[in-house]
Formats: C-alpha cells, sequence, structure tokens
C-alpha cells in the first residue's frame, strides 16, 4: 500500500496523505455514478477533487482515462449479454449517437481549446457555477429537457463545449437523449457518446503536450473499480425507481461543494 501511495504522489502534485485517501474515496464514488447512472463520473466528483487540488487539468485526464476503460468495458458485456439473448435488444441507440456526435464534434474542440488556453482560476469559476446551475435543477426537479429539434441543437451544442472544458455536459445530453432513447438504451448510448468525446479530448492533451497524468489514473484505476462494480448491481434498481430524492440530495451537496469552491476561488 506504501508503494502505491509512492508511485501515485510522484505522478500527482504533492499533497498531504489525508488528500491522496480523499481522492482514492472520490473515485470510487466516481465509479459508482458512473456506472449506476451512465453520467456523472465527472459532474459528481470533479468539484470534490478541485476542493483537493484546484488545478483540473491535473483530474480531467485521470477521469477521461477511466471513463474509456469502463464505459468501454460495460457497452462490450452489455452487448455480449444481448446477443446471447433470445430477445435481443441492442443497447445501443446508434442513430442517436450518429445525430448527436455530428452536432458535438466542433464545439467538442472548440470547449478543449478553452480548457488549454484559460487562466486556471477562470475555468474554476466556470466549473462550479455550471456545478451549482445543475444542481439547482436536481433540488427544484425540474431537469432541462428538449422537446423539438432547434432545442436539441442548442443543447448538445452546449453540451460538446462544457464536455470539451471540463467534461460535465451530461445533463445537456440527457435533456436530448430523452425524447429519442428508450430506457434499457439510456445508459450505454451516453457511454458511446462519452467514448467517442473522451477520445477526442485526450487526443489534444496529447498533442498540445499535457500529462495526461497515466500513472495516477493506473493507480486510481482499482478504486474507480469498486465504485463500478457497485454501481452495476444497483443500476437497474435505480432505472426502476423513482430516484428524485437521489438527485434532491446530490443537488443539495453539489450545491455547498460549488459554493465552497466559488469562495476559495475568489480568495
Amino acid at each position: 500500500m506504501a508503494e502505491c501511495t509512492a508511485k501515485l504522489a510522484a505522478s500527482m502534485p504533492e499533497l498531504a496523505g489525508y488528500q491522496y485517501a480523499l481522492i482514492a474515496g472520490i473515485f470510487i464514488w466516481s465509479g459508482f455514478v458512473r456506472s449506476g447512472l451512465g453520467f456523472g463520473g465527472a459532474l459528481f466528483t470533479l468539484p470534490f477533487l478541485l476542493l483537493i487540488h484546484n488545478d483540473p487539468l491535473i483530474f480531467l485526464p485521470i477521469i477521461s482515462i477511466h471513463l474509456l476503460f469502463f464505459a468501454g468495458l460495460t457497452i462490450i458485456q452489455a452487448e455480449r449479454k444481448s446477443n446471447g439473448s433470445s430477445n435481443h435488444q441492442g443497447t445501443v441507440n446508434w442513430a442517436f449517437v450518429r445525430y448527436s456526435l455530428l452536432i458535438m464534434i466542433i464545439p467538442k474542440l472548440a470547449g478543449v481549446i478553452g480548457l488549454l488556453v484559460l487562466p486556471t482560476d477562470l475555468m474554476n469559476i466556470i466549473i462550479f457555477s455550471l456545478i451549482a446551475a445543475y444542481s439547482l435543477t436536481y433540488i427544484l426537479g425540474k431537469p432541462m429537457q428538449s422537446n423539438n429539434r432547434i432545442l436539441d441543437v442548442i443543447f448538445l451544442i452546449a453540451a460538446a463545449y462544457v464536455s470539451g472544458t471540463s467534461l460535465i455536459g451530461g445533463p445537456l445530453v440527457i435533456a436530448v437523449a430523452l425524447r429519442h432513447i428508450k430506457p434499457h438504451e439510456f445508459r450505454n448510448t451516453l457511454f458511446m457518446i462519452w467514448c467517442v468525446l473522451v477520445a477526442i479530448k485526450l487526443s489534444a492533451f496529447v498533442i498540445a503536450k499535457v500529462d495526461i497524468q497515466l500513472l495516477g489514473a493506473l493507480w486510481l484505476l482499482p478504486f474507480a473499480g469498486i465504485g463500478h462494480i457497485i454501481g452495476h448491481h444497483f443500476h437497474n434498481r435505480l432505472l426502476q425507481q423513482d430516484s428524485r430524492s437521489f438527485y434532491q440530495i446530490l443537488g443539495w451537496i453539489l450545491l455547498a461543494t460549488s459554493f465552497v469552491g466559488l469562495a476559495q476561488v475568489m480568495a
């Protein structure tokens, strides 16, 4: 364990031992929400990580690598299970994947450029402000929804840019996806979209010579894996039950965290 901590410390900023323990715990949570909900691996974890160390370029590559690994693994397992069943139902809505990505590719690249060139403090203010806005939709029980093609395009463009800067564009994509895809396709369709967008982001990081924190991602992978397994078992239950109170609690936690983060940046 000591050797793991030492290698993790060598790949990340110099922090206290308890901070590394907190980061490990947050990545367990990250794996749980990503696997259980199909989104939120960044949205529900990045604000907590930024309170520990306020540089998104440290954590976004790690979250991206984990997403590629676990999302890809989940899609492959689900497709194999679906193909082996007598009542075959695909788990990815490929028509929606193509539709959304055609709209999102260019603004996604613009968002990545913004992440690389904007000052860190400004990026943190943007991230915490967006998360505060999202949290209000969960607290009020009124998530964003699209009801026509014009709103589809607006939400997807905004989601792509936000995803490019911070990987927290999920709620905007969901606002569109809810009217296009069936519940059993929901998680894996979103995972496929995230995989493409995250691959673009990581490629841009490599081209710009940003440290993608590969060693840190590898040593945090088992912690995210624990959360992934737990979330995978809870996924069907979350689909079947009314999860409004769960999201409201998350909303209040995110709102409080965002205010603390904004105060920390302003100070």
